[in-house]
């Protein structure tokens, strides 16, 4: 008998969700004339609607399609000329490599260590290990990777001094006593860095460039130009002083230490508009450390070799200078219909928190005698089962007779 009961609840249950499943419910409207509950509703409304219409339409351009990983290629190639002692020195001379892509470099001091060969001398005395007073202190064939080459176990005399170190064989006299510093590049502050940027968005077919198309006198503006914001937006050439001052870096400093400078190419394109406002902006930052830290600055070696009599010689040169590494970003947008609706619904559909917000205000801090809750919300356990529940359009008014 008890189980005959369980299955006629469970017909009579899945019957009335059956029959309830094509049933049309609809919220019940609850006007509350409370001033201080009102101003709440209507100024979080007018926060969600500012926030969609100035952020996130205005600003942000939810409307549009958008691309932001846009192809791109940098040419870059540096001129000018220095006057060291006698000698003339041109880009051949400093700018490494002469013609590059997106990293250039420009020697700005040296120190030069002349006519080194490949023979044995004294290790320098500030390397561990390297101070001995007798051949016992030396191990032959020892390396030692803080060092200038292998030890022949031998300890000699450092280069006519009172004090001895271990004998080592590399190329000779090292770097660390005989080099030369020389005086840095004064001129270089006036050295000029053509850029040449091109960059295309696939998405949209759009190809930009950051030279202003100009046939008649295109090339003797380029000749004569130097760029600045105001004056010469369109020109592509830069002075390494003016890139040193925008990124906030004392030139005198960088000769004496160099530094990587960031030359960021900015291209921000409303395609909505006429293609010639998509034009690049230009930021300069310094990206290595500027702290007084072993690693801080820039410099790399290189050597000239040569022949003497049958035997080869070098000069090995410690440049410092300015590496120029050049970060292109692009974003592109063009206005879009699906875009525009998506975001238009979620803006909609975002004035709704308001509603949840007031009714929560309104529940737990103004209604203290249960007067909205009880108007709000229907109890239908006290509602005999027979009768079937509808509200048509049941529309209460708690303008009266409530005490708040």
């Amino acid at each position: 008998m008890n189980r005959y009961f369980q299955t006629f609840d469970w017909y009579c249950f899945i019957k009335d969700y059956f029959l309830g499943f094509w049933d049309y419910e609809t919220p019940k409207v609850m006007v509350v004339k409370n001033k201080k509950l009102g101003v709440i509703y209507r100024g979080v409304q007018f926060l969600v609607i500012t926030y969609f219409i100035w952020y996130v339409f205005i600003s942000q351009k939810a409307y549009q399609d958008s691309e932001t990983r846009p192809e791109s290629s940098v040419y870059t190639k540096m001129k000018g000329t220095a006057l060291q002692g006698d000698h003339i020195l041109d880009m051949v001379e400093y700018v490494r490599p002469s013609e590059g892509g997106d990293v250039i470099s420009t020697i700005l001091r040296r120190e030069v260590t002349h006519n080194q060969r490949q023979g044995t001398c004294a290790e320098h005395f500030t390397v561990p290990s390297a101070n001995c007073s007798k051949d016992a202190d030396c191990t032959s064939r020892e390396v030692n990777f803080d060092g200038n080459g292998q030890r022949t176990g031998r300890c000699v005399p450092y280069y006519n001094q009172a004090f001895k170190t271990c004998e080592i064989q590399t190329w000779c006299p090292i770097e660390d006593y005989a080099a030369i510093w020389e005086p840095a590049l004064a001129e270089a502050i006036n050295f000029t860095v053509y850029i040449k940027n091109a960059i295309h968005f696939p998405k949209f077919k759009v190809l930009r460039g950051n030279i202003k198309p100009n046939k008649r006198n295109g090339q003797k503006y380029l000749n004569k130009c130097h760029y600045n914001e105001k004056e010469h937006p369109y020109c592509p050439i830069f002075r390494l002083g003016y890139i040193a001052e925008q990124a906030r870096e004392k030139f005198s400093e960088l000769c004496r230490t160099g530094g990587v400078i960031g030359v960021f190419i900015n291209w921000k394109c409303d395609l909505d508009l006429d293609p010639s406002e998509c034009t690049p902006t230009y930021s300069f930052r310094r990206l290595d450390l500027r702290k007084n830290l072993p690693s801080s600055g820039y410099n790399f070696r290189f050597a000239k070799y040569y022949s003497k009599d049958g035997e080869e010689f070098r000069t090995l040169i410690k440049a410092f200078g300015i590496r120029l590494d050049v970060i292109v970003h692009g974003h592109a947008g063009r206005f879009s219909i699906i875009p525009t609706i998506i975001n238009t619904v979620t803006a909609m559909t975002s004035v709704g928190i308001c509603s949840i917000i007031c009714d929560w205000i309104m529940l737990t801090f103004i209604d203290k005698n249960d007067i909205y809750s009880d108007r709000k919300f229907d109890d239908l356990l006290t509602v005999p089962t027979e009768f079937t529940i509808s509200y048509g359009s049941n529309h209460s008014d708690l303008s009266e007779g409530v005490a708040l």
